[in-house]
């Protein structure tokens, strides 16, 4: 294998991780979002007709925060802005969304689990570390060469 090969293919790895990761910030930042508009949803009934609208969804919805969030061109925002553009979405009947892209979402507060988020995570937990203690297991055994070294000189190994 010569470097090229290795360099792409560490590329594509990180490219990987890279999507892998922001699946995983864009999920909590759905949920997060999904979770706002449900409550304002429940406490607010002129919202509730609006968010019940069979044409919107959550995956435009953060679509279209993102593109307004790229537009902007500012890096970060506070809850309350971020927020203001979900409802904003829900709104406006004939709204732009934009392209879908794929971004590094980053949401700075902690999010709780539902019982079964957590039974779940649990199980992938035991179920990672089995499969690692059974590649542990069946993996060979490589075996070392004990090496000796000679530091005394000796005037038989010419």
């Amino acid at each position: 294998m010569d470097i090229r090969t290795i360099k792409t293919r560490r590329t594509k790895y990180n490219h990987q991780l890279k999507i892998r990761n922001a699946m995983k910030g864009t999920d909590i930042f759905k949920r997060t979002i999904h979770t706002y508009l449900v409550k304002r949803a429940a406490n607010d009934e002129l919202f509730a007709e609006k968010y019940d609208n069979p044409d919107k969804n959550i995956d435009d919805c953060c679509t279209y925060i993102l593109n307004q969030v790229q537009k902007s061109g500012c890096n970060g925002f506070a809850d309350d802005e971020i927020h203001s553009m979900a409802v904003h979405y829900y709104d406006e009947d004939n709204i732009e969304i934009g392209k879908l892209m794929n971004a590094h979402i980053v949401v700075n507060h902690v999010v709780e689990l539902t019982a079964e988020e957590k039974e779940q995570a649990r199980k992938d937990a035991i179920q990672k570390a089995q499969d690692e203690a059974y590649r542990k297991i069946t993996q060979p055994v490589k075996k070392t060469k004990k090496v000796t070294l000679n530091l005394q000189p000796s005037l038989f190994d010419f």
